[in-house]
């Protein structure tokens, strides 16, 4: 078996990277080991310019196992520069915190996991990527170990993760038993002959399982926990990477393994978008904790990229990918904000960013752009992908986006109330907040990019373009 090795050079590396931050935290003295956190970046920086490079390098591994194509190595790119942000955003908040070392070479575990589900061809392979990413994520829940909230988050986190595996693993074994294949492609030709009820209880299983990775009601219990639980740069990396690379498999998995039952699974996968949505939105409004708003906000923007898989077009497709591109910056903008205002004051109640635009005009300034481009307000980037998602569903699924629309208006309520905050209220404490270079860094890109693709989204939507059209191409 003639193997091409070059299509796993991404992977490698960054397998080399996260090994390497390991072994020199051991061998580096304390004092020293700050530099740990750009040794990270550059690496992260390395790793994305080799998968750029590797754009039209295309093929598969091991009879289908490992399936490099546009479509995942545009995914690769969306979790690499994720991490890169993430790593520049909590730079400071781990030098108080002490572990530099493990904490990013965990990050960088949990990414490789993503790349290899983005990459996934059978399910075997997907299993494998997706306990790399989510135990790799446990660890880092539960960082602050001297932390009770810390220690809850991740003790809830692994209780569920292992039952949400529990449930994606016997509805992988029921697709299997059914078809006698664990490659995807392999897997669609089978059931398009015989869509019998076993496979429909594996199908879902299957939206149950993935249905926890991307916190859809009513798979969505441990968001908020987890969330306000975990150091804020971990909350902001599991909101933005786990999602996405969950919805990198799960259309690959529905879209290519399952399209003989779509008839099955269209109305399911329509139907829980708008119950998360609803209950994102409106779970939303009561919110007193800046991680509890952004966690229901995630699960709203959740139930607004699953509108994409509810066609299974390519135009879906599409929206599911610019969507998922562009939530990185509103979101990591916003946690960001988050991490470092509870690093300089200790809190994360939303009172307590009276006047913030008097203290920090940058960190407040880039709260409200990521706020306002999550609930899709013109001209920023989040009303792009709104608009690209909704456009697919239009004729056949007109109540979808008016739901979609209406709890939109509602979702500016919440944000705006964080912005008045900001704006509006007097500063309890007068002190200004002096921003760190590599926080500084992560927000202007945060803002700058969130503006740019709202304004301009033209070259990102033709290299989407290409890629969800690779999707089709096997």
């Amino acid at each position: 078996m003639n193997v091409d090795l070059s299509l796993l050079i991404p992977e490698i590396a960054l397998s080399i990277l996260g090994l390497g931050v390991l072994i020199l935290g051991l061998i580096i003295p304390k004092e020293s080991r700050h530099g740990l956190g750009w040794v990270t970046a550059l690496g992260l920086l390395g790793v994305l310019g080799l998968t750029i490079s590797g754009w039209n390098n295309q093929g598969s591994l091991y009879e289908g196992m490992f399936v490099v194509d546009q479509y995942a190595i545009f995914f690769k790119i969306t979790f690499l520069t994720a991490a890169f942000l993430v790593v520049l955003g909590s730079m400071r908040f781990v030098d108080d915190m002490g572990d530099q070392s493990e904490y990013y070479s965990m990050l960088l575990f949990a990414t490789l996991g993503m790349m290899v589900l983005a990459s996934a061809g059978d399910f075997i392979t997907l299993y494998l990527g997706l306990e790399l990413m989510t135990i790799a994520f446990i660890v880092l829940v539960c960082f602050k170990r001297t932390e009770s909230k810390s220690v809850e988050a991740g003790i809830k986190y692994i209780l569920l993760a292992g039952m949400s595996s529990a449930v994606l693993l016997y509805g992988l074994s029921l697709v299997y038993a059914v078809t006698g294949s664990v490659t995807i492609s392999e897997v669609g030709q089978a059931v398009a002959v015989n869509p019998v009820p076993a496979l429909i209880l594996g199908l879902a299983m299957l939206v149950a399982g993935l249905g926890f990775k991307i916190s859809a009601v009513p798979f969505h219990m441990w968001t908020p926990d987890v969330y306000e639980g975990a150091p804020t740069p971990v909350t902001s990396y599991l909101a933005v990477g786990s999602k996405a690379a969950s919805f990198a498999i799960l259309l690959r998995v529905f879209v290519t393994a399952l399209p003989g039952v779509w008839a099955h699974w269209t109305m399911l996968v329509a139907v829980l978008s708008a119950i998360t949505i609803i209950v994102g939105n409106l779970v939303a409004i009561p919110q007193t904790n800046i991680k509890r708003l952004l966690a229901y906000s995630s699960i709203a923007q959740a139930g607004y990229i699953l509108v994409g898989l509810v066609t299974a077009s390519e135009s879906g497709i599409k929206g599911v990918m610019f969507y998922a591109f562009l939530y990185v910056f509103a979101t990591i903008g916003a946690f960001t904000v988050a991490t470092y205002f509870y690093n300089v004051t200790g809190s994360d109640e939303i009172r307590d960013y009276a006047g913030l635009s008097q203290r920090s005009p940058l960190m407040a300034a880039v709260m409200v752009i990521s706020m306002l481009s999550m609930a899709g307000i013109p001209p920023l980037a989040g009303f792009v992908g709104k608009f690209y998602l909704f456009k697919t569903i239009v004729d056949n699924y007109l109540w979808l986006a008016f739901i979609g629309l209406i709890m939109s208006m509602v979702s500016v309520y919440y944000y705006l109330r964080v912005a008045l905050v900001m704006y509006r209220d007097e500063p309890l404490d007068g002190s200004p907040i002096h921003v760190s270079a590599p926080v500084a860094v992560t927000l202007i890109v945060a803002m700058i990019a969130t503006l740019i693709i709202g304004i301009y989204p033209g070259p990102l939507s033709e290299v989407i373009n290409t890629a969800a059209h690779s999707f089709f191409m096997h």
